[in-house]
């Protein structure tokens, strides 16, 4: 139960995570100066915890998606299946998240 409502909560973080993705998008079509100000926001400290969670939370919802998506399928529903499933999307999803921030500051050198 706890897992399906942190589901709904991370589609609804997603909606916000989006318009950050957004401001990138609309800066880097604006020019040097409005692209600036976003990548000053997003190598800041809170910039980059509330990119770090946007990215748990679109892992996040991506696992938990697919472990609907098995549920659709009439499986996966025995109490050990379950609880697999469980840990698979938290524990997945939160190891995806250090690989891809690992991987972005080993290709971008930390910038």
């Amino acid at each position: 139960m706890a897992m399906s409502i942190v589901h709904r909560i991370t589609g609804i973080a997603l909606y916000f995570g989006t318009i950050l993705l957004a401001w990138w998008l609309i800066a880097t079509a604006s020019g040097p100066g409005a692209y600036a100000n976003v990548q000053g926001f997003t190598s800041s400290w809170i910039g980059r915890v509330i990119v770090f969670g946007y990215t748990w939370a679109l892992l996040h919802h991506m696992l938990g998606g697919a472990r609907h998506l098995i549920w659709d399928l009439g499986y996966g529903f025995g109490k050990d299946e379950r609880e697999w499933l469980t840990w698979a999307a938290l524990i997945g999803s939160v190891t995806l998240t250090v690989v891809v921030w690992i991987v972005a500051y080993a290709v971008g050198a930390g910038r």
